[in-house]
């Protein structure tokens, strides 16, 4: 999750009111670039479409352990993060990156940032053909970029996601999204409109990186500033396809036909537990944008180790959808320690059983709920989610973040389980 929001320009007032400055090249760290935290310095390491090797794995876990604090911390893009860094070792990181294939452009390495649907080739959607090899595409659109020298003018904040179908990664509004269709078709979205461009087959990445240069070359055209496409929604021709709907969720945790799903607490585990999933694998780890790892091929009787070691394994809990910036003491702009109190709400907390999804059986629906630190609100989810923010003497609690019209509740930590498990629970 990032280390600090989109900068805003002077008089902005307000989450939902800001007017970003993109006057400066944006501040979003990297693994050359680090950024300097409380906690030490942190570094930021794109892994397009989540994908690692057991091999880059343990060379990640190993860097953790020897310049780091010891663990390895997932983003909302897939991505991982190393913190707890001292400030000259950043050579030394990069060594190690390289070493193992993770660093194949230093120009480019921030604008690698690709998702793709984590479970793509190992099940299907309910009544979807997906058959598409989101992964190939990765590939090549990774290999592709690094190799043009335009896309270096990218912000290290742009997003391309690729989705099998399903709708998962399509409903992170990325800036350049393909969407794989029944019977070879494919869409693709700019932003977060609602209809798509129609994409021949084979022409999927060709598509995707067009999209993109057109972004910036429409920008210096039109001499306007952006980081994104939602910020500039009339600089590209719209769509003329109705986009289909979007699920927006990822693999539950548990087996899946092809594989395991395991969740991370607040996305973090230990070098200890990462090389627990790399005993587990059958080679290759896909990091989701949920904050969890997918493990293709892996049989589901490795479930149980992995639990005892403290990754989530059984679908169900209050730590679903729940997600909390770094907070104290990691970040001094933070007003507490969000993950410690999270985590006693999250620990105690009701499972709901007021709100039901028919298509899931006895599985609860739960909106997305996210602790902040400060009004920043760093590493919201998108879409409706449970906002609870720091004030100083507790939290203040509602429903669709900082969205107008929405009801804000004090609440005090005592209060906050029972809180939280209520908001969750809200269907208007």
């Amino acid at each position: 999750m990032p280390p600090t929001p989109d900068a805003t320009a002077p008089g902005a007032a307000g989450p939902d009111r800001e007017v970003p400055d993109r006057g400066r090249a944006d501040a979003c760290p990297g693994a050359l670039r680090l950024h300097t935290a409380d906690d030490g310095a942190l570094a930021r390491i794109r892994l397009p479409g989540g994908l690692l090797t057991d091999r880059q794995t343990l060379a990640l876990a190993e860097a953790a352990e020897a310049l780091g604090d010891g663990e390895l911390e997932t983003t909302s893009r897939g991505n991982v993060q190393l913190r707890g860094l001292a400030p000259h070792c950043a050579a030394d990181l990069a060594d190690r990156l390289r070493a193992v294939g993770l660093l194949p452009s230093d120009t480019h390495e921030r604008v690698r940032n690709i998702v793709a649907s984590p479970a793509a080739g190992l099940d299907t959607a309910p009544g979807t053909p997906v058959s598409a090899d989101v992964h190939s595409w990765v590939r090549e659109l990774d290999a592709r970029l690094c190799a043009s020298d335009w896309a270096a003018g990218l912000s290290g904040k742009f997003l391309f996601a690729l989705d099998d179908g399903r709708g998962d990664v399509a409903a992170l509004d990325a800036d350049v999204t393909l969407i794989a269709g029944p019977a070879g078709t494919r869409l693709l979205r700019l932003g977060r409109d609602g209809y798509g461009h129609p994409v021949e087959a084979g022409q999927e990445v060709a598509a995707v990186l067009d999209a993109a240069r057109s972004f910036l070359t429409a920008l210096r055209t039109n001499g306007r500033k952006a980081w994104h496409l939602r910020e500039v929604p009339d600089l590209l021709p719209a769509g003329t396809v109705p986009l289909p709907a979007l699920a927006g969720t990822g693999p539950a945790v548990g087996a899946l036909p092809g594989g395991l799903s395991v969740g991370l607490r607040f996305g973090r585990a230990s070098a200890g537990q990462w090389r627990a999933l790399v005993a587990a694998s059958a080679g290759e780890l896909r990091l989701t944008p949920w904050r969890g790892v997918v493990l293709p091929g892996a049989p589901a009787d490795r479930l149980p180790g992995l639990a005892s070691v403290g990754f989530r394994t059984e679908p169900g809990s209050a730590w679903e959808r729940a997600t909390a910036c770094t907070g104290l003491p990691g970040c001094a702009k933070s007003l507490a320690d969000v993950r410690a109190d999270a985590a006693r709400a999250l620990d105690t907390a009701r499972v709901p059983d007021a709100v039901r999804d028919p298509a899931a059986g006895a599985s609860p629906v739960r909106l997305p709920v996210h602790w902040s630190g400060c009004e920043r609100r760093c590493g919201h989810p998108a879409g409706r989610w449970v906002d609870v923010l720091a004030t100083g003497h507790g939290y203040r609690l509602a429903v669709n973040g900082a969205a107008v019209g929405a009801t804000a509740v004090d609440v005090t930590n005592e209060e906050m389980a029972e809180a939280v498990a209520e908001a969750r629970r809200t269907t208007k």
